[in-house]
């Protein structure tokens, strides 16, 4: 049984997290990007050889500069090469995607491109598994695969093992630069409402305990956002994306709230799954062309993966804005301030403030549309006596907020919580209080949301 923390223990946790200088954002700006792409390296296998033989293009007929040339046009700054992987899978990246990789980053150098691949874990589903470009990343690749990938081995189950994953994470965690994880359309799988299936929230905390700077967040939009009739391939009908995004995300209070009461530094993106294009027969957008994940970053490979690192990202589809500034501050304290991934530290029973700027694009998105955004949410969290999330909302719609050009602000005020919590927001085209299950054939270009991550609020002393 793993505990969950006491109020004491949650102001511990939140007082641990970092403090950042101005000083620091000096050239950062919003980048968008995906870090789940998919190429013609997703193979699919000829079983009647041993072993199987790996057949090009199998899942995914797109090679890897053309991902990165959709990227590119679609307004992305950086992305990641994530290809399936199964028996044997390793070598085929090390040989075959890796100088296809290089050919892509010769060929379009205005998209920062990391490799990686769509990671098979162990007792698990699937993680985007991202490498910090350098002269190791080939075999750090290549080793994490080969060792610990659960499609790897011929013998199916072989791998389904809870350890497995955790020794991934240790030998992950000693590398030097660390990779990333985020783990991939968590709840796809899962039979209704809070009924999970290959992922659970038990295992997330083991696996952010066993390495907090690696494995640092989901999807909290999953890709194939294009499907006709199962929109993110969430089939299982009790169970439902929600708008587009995954209920571990979407219900206040939920499996992601439960995370961040408990002082976890634990982020949401939104991604592609890009295999085969809508208009190619497929039910997938090109990188980009519907799910972006901004990260406020230099335009340099290693500040990008700071910034996923550390949690300085938020989520959209649809292009319902491209810039958010989501701060806290004490009233009365001009010079204490935190935004997203940072902790700011007030007395409990003073008064914060949330204050949330988003700032909605001048151009057309990927359909044609400049879509409206109907209103925008502030959540704040904090533990109860128990540890479990109890939660504070507040809705403002446009007769609530002030515009300034392309920018819409808005603001509350209220007493810090007592043991410290965090703070969150989202916004949607529609007038959805709560993201409805999505149904089989609706317009995604209808039913955009924003989230953000969290702010971390800690109680002083």
């Amino acid at each position: 049984m793993r505990l969950i923390p006491t109020v004491p223990a949650l102001a511990l946790l939140l007082l641990a997290c970092p403090l950042r200088a101005t000083a620091q954002d000096e050239g950062r700006q919003w980048l968008a990007g995906d870090h789940h792409v998919h190429s013609e390296w997703s193979v699919d296998w000829d079983r009647s050889t041993t072993p199987p033989t790996p057949i090009r293009g199998g899942d995914s007929r797109y090679s890897r500069t053309r991902n990165a040339q959709e990227a590119a046009a679609n307004g992305l700054v950086w992305m990641v090469h994530t290809d399936h992987g199964g028996p044997g899978h390793s070598r085929v990246t090390r040989d075959l995607a890796w100088p296809e990789l290089l050919k892509a980053r010769k060929a379009v150098p205005g998209v920062i491109q990391f490799h990686g691949m769509e990671f098979n874990v162990p007792a698990g589903e699937h993680a985007s598994l991202i490498i910090a470009p350098g002269a190791a990343e080939r075999e750090q690749e290549y080793v994490i695969e080969r060792d610990y990938s659960r499609g790897e081995t011929l013998v199916e189950g072989e791998r389904d093992d809870g350890q497995l994953m955790l020794d991934a994470l240790a030998h992950m965690k000693a590398l030097a630069p660390q990779p990333l994880v985020f783990i991939n359309h968590p709840s796809r799988t899962a039979t209704g409402m809070g009924q999970w299936g290959e992922v659970e929230p038990d295992e997330l905390r083991s696996w952010h305990d066993a390495a907090p700077t690696v494995l640092v967040g989901f999807e909290g939009a999953p890709g194939h956002q294009a499907s006709a009739t199962d929109r993110g391939l969430y089939r299982n009908a009790p169970a439902r994306a929600l708008g587009g995004f995954d209920q571990m995300t979407t219900q206040v209070g939920g499996a992601w709230d439960q995370l961040l009461a408990q002082g976890r530094r634990f982020w949401i993106t939104a991604t592609s799954d890009s295999h085969v294009n809508q208009r190619d027969g497929g039910s997938d957008f090109d990188p980009g062309q519907y799910s972006k994940t901004y990260v406020w970053a230099r335009p340099e490979a290693g500040d990008v993966m700071d910034g996923l690192r550390e949690g300085r990202i938020f989520a959209v589809t649809g292009d319902l804005i491209d810039r958010l500034e989501l701060t806290v501050s004490s009233v009365g304290d001009a010079g204490a301030s935190a935004t997203m991934g940072e902790r700011l530290a007030l007395k409990p029973g003073k008064t914060m403030r949330v204050q949330l700027r988003v700032r909605q694009p001048d151009a057309p998105n990927a359909h044609g549309q400049r879509p409206a955004l109907d209103h925008v949410e502030l959540i704040v969290g904090s533990a109860d006596a128990a540890g479990n999330p109890a939660m504070q909302t507040k809705r403002f719609a446009a007769t609530d907020w002030q515009r300034d050009g392309a920018w819409l602000t808005v603001r509350w005020e209220l007493p810090v919580p007592a043991s410290g919590g965090f703070v969150r927001a989202r916004g949607s085209s529609t007038a959805e209080v709560t993201p409805l299950a999505d149904v089989p054939g609706e317009d995604p270009w209808q039913d955009l949301w924003f989230y953000s991550n969290p702010v971390f609020v800690g109680a002083e002393g």
